[in-house]
């Protein structure tokens, strides 16, 4: 049987700016881009993928992809402050940084904290409190112990688990 499997296929992305509107007025967009904030976010490229988690930001690119379900299903500002973000990771990727440096640990990496710092100043901004932004941080491949380190680097008080707001 003779098959044909295509070894150089092109992801389908779409524009940043046609399904996120207004991040260009965001103050939180702007101090990561400065300047350039309008330009950035109209060349950004946004995959909207099958996968399951989150989002993050291409390697080989710099585009970001976003879990289908959790843009359909996740809660609002734990999104929004997820694509705050991202969009350091992509500045990050425009100034040649390695996103995925493993001689870190994920809360040890300093384009983790860097790209945390953003989200964590947006997310005070927006009057959450400790407990609220320890629930934003958690996720399923960081433990209570990495957790904890990462709200300590990040000067957020660190509340346990049984004591966060759910």
């Amino acid at each position: 049987m003779k098959v044909k499997i295509p070894r150089n296929v092109r992801i389908t992305t779409h524009s940043f700016t046609k399904f996120f509107k207004g991040f260009e007025k965001v103050e939180a967009v702007k101090s990561i881009f400065g300047e350039k904030t309008e330009e950035v976010l109209n060349n950004l490229q946004v995959e909207f993928a099958g996968f399951r988690g989150y989002m993050g930001v291409s390697d080989i690119d710099g585009h970001i992809i976003i879990s289908a379900r959790y843009l359909n299903n996740g809660d609002l500002i734990d999104i929004y402050l997820d694509i705050i973000h991202e969009l350091v990771h992509v500045k990050q990727f425009m100034e040649g940084k390695k996103l995925f440096d493993d001689r870190y640990s994920y809360v040890g990496r300093p384009t983790e904290i860097e790209a945390y710092r953003h989200a964590v100043a947006e997310a005070k901004r927006l009057g959450l409190d400790d407990s609220r932004i320890c629930q934003y941080l958690k996720t399923e491949w960081m433990n209570e112990k990495d957790l904890k380190k990462l709200t300590k680097i990040l000067g957020v008080k660190y509340v346990p688990l049984e004591k966060r707001c759910v």
